[in-house]
């Protein structure tokens, strides 16, 4: 069984678990750099040099986690080469990622929002900046939401998130003001929650979320880089402050591992120095 042939199995049992078209299309851009390097060889000419080999050409012009993805991809590929017999044993086996820097999330302080706020020239900017605000939603989760997702009396919309999983998240009364001011603004009959402006019926796609962001950053007169998920930090930062403990916010982000959530713990301290260094 060649590469490529593998891969057909492979994919088809992802999409089977319910893996989302974003990480498959992820992953079918990881096998398209490794048959690249590799070529479409039958996997039992694979060895864990070869793999070894392919990963440090590729260390040379990636970072520690992009090399991370590449060696999480060839180890899932081969565990599934293995596990459903296709191989007597699994060349990834002792594949190992490379240590990580431990990075503290960067956020937008409050002055940062503001002017965010301002600079809005649209109803529908101001909705996305308040949801993505106000709920620490993953633009991925903003991207998937419809109209009928929202619960208005209780200020709470029910999220798609990652792996398929739902969950509730909760909007301020200001993020539901912005909200309905834009949805009585629009006049189509599109269920998604963002539309875009030329083709009404057609929800927003991710590509352009961002871009209605960044335009939207641009003319405000911050510092700072903005992009969405920096709003899902800046969520997180908002909720320690206020004194929440970590397994509510781990609940409210949709993290699956505690330890996903603990490097906002580290938050405490740097959001100090960003506070003292912006006012002082």
């Amino acid at each position: 069984m060649i590469l490529s042939e593998l891969w057909l199995y492979y994919e088809a049992d992802k999409r089977i678990q319910g893996f989302s078209p974003n990480t498959l299309k992820a992953y079918a851009l990881q096998l398209k750099i490794l048959l690249t390097e590799i070529g479409d060889i039958d996997i039992s000419e694979i060895t864990l040099n070869l793999l070894k080999e392919y990963l440090a050409k590729q260390s040379e012009r990636l970072k520690p986690s992009s090399l991370g993805h590449r060696i999480r991809f060839v180890r899932s590929l081969f565990r599934f080469a293995y596990e459903e017999t296709y191989l007597p044993n699994n060349p990834s086996l002792k594949l190992r990622e490379p240590k990580m820097d431990k990075r503290i999330p960067k956020f937008l302080v409050e002055e940062d929002v503001i002017h965010l706020k301002i600079s809005c020239e649209t109803l529908r900017e101001r909705a996305l900046l308040e949801i993505l605000y106000s709920t620490g939603c993953r633009i991925g989760e903003v991207e998937k939401l419809n109209i009928e997702d929202l619960n208005w009396e209780n200020c709470s919309a029910i999220v798609n998130g990652k792996g398929a999983k739902q969950r509730d998240v909760y909007f301020t009364t200001e993020c539901k003001v912005w909200l309905k001011k834009y949805l009585a603004s629009r006049e189509d009959s599109c269920k998604a929650l963002f539309v875009t402006v030329t083709n009404p019926v057609k929800r927003m796609a991710i590509p352009t979320l961002r871009w209605s962001l960044k335009r939207l950053a641009d003319r405000g007169v911050i510092e700072a880089n903005v992009y969405p998920h920096r709003f899902r930090h800046t969520y997180a930062c908002q909720l320690l402050d206020n004194g929440a403990p970590l397994d509510f916010i781990q609940g409210m982000l949709g993290h699956e591992k505690a330890s996903t959530t603990q490097i906002y713990a580290q938050l405490r301290g740097e959001r100090r120095r960003e506070l003292y260094r912006r006012f002082f």
